[in-house]
């Protein structure tokens, strides 16, 4: 059953204002404001899931949207929310902010996307440990890890993260599933060794 987040998912009718907000926009800036105000806090809470400074990922937010405003003129519309875009950006402010040692990798999942993505592993509920995810979690690059969140975290459509990350749609599932496939290795390797 798949489910869908109305955040991360747009209807024709949203996609066509968005569109007519960007085209305002790239002529006059004041015509940002809609889509700051529609994006501003799924940014902040994807950035702040994946850094320990909460000061810091406000401040990463902010050059998220600075950079947005600053090269809005370079979007092209794909056929998906202009939110992919952003979220491209904040991969890059993120990666950033990690290079220069400004902040450390964290993983904030909330008990309810816990129970949700442990079904992937077809445990029973009383053998469903989250400790040992969170281990497994750990064990897994970046790379890996930001595939994990975007799609069962975040529930979004694998065109939506190929387009975050500059892949296929279709790449993105099979970079998916391998990242899966790792995970469940980990999860089944840290169970082993308890």
């Amino acid at each position: 059953m798949s489910r869908v987040n109305p955040i991360y998912h747009h209807s024709e009718k949203k996609l066509d204002q968005e569109l007519e907000w960007i085209t305002l926009a790239k002529s006059d800036p004041k015509h940002f404001a809609p889509l700051y105000e529609k994006y501003h806090e799924q940014i902040f809470r994807y950035v702040n899931q994946r850094m320990d400074d909460t000061e810091l990922a406000f401040d990463v937010t902010s050059q998220v949207f600075l950079k947005a405003l600053k090269n809005l003129h370079k979007f092209e519309y794909r056929g998906v929310p202009l939110g992919s875009w952003l979220y491209r950006i904040a991969k890059s402010e993120l990666n950033q902010a990690f290079r220069d040692r400004k902040a450390k990798r964290a993983i904030n999942i909330e008990k309810t996307h816990v129970a949700t993505f442990m079904e992937v592993f077809h445990e029973e509920e009383n053998k469903i440990n989250k400790k040992r995810l969170f281990k497994a979690l750990d064990l897994l690059s970046d790379a890996d890890l930001q595939l994990i969140e975007m799609r069962y975290f975040e529930e979004r459509p694998y065109k939506e993260m190929g387009e975050i990350l500059e892949i296929t749609e279709n790449n993105a599932k099979v970079k998916t599933f391998r990242a899966l496939e790792k995970l469940k290795i980990h999860f089944n390797k840290i169970y082993g060794n308890e």
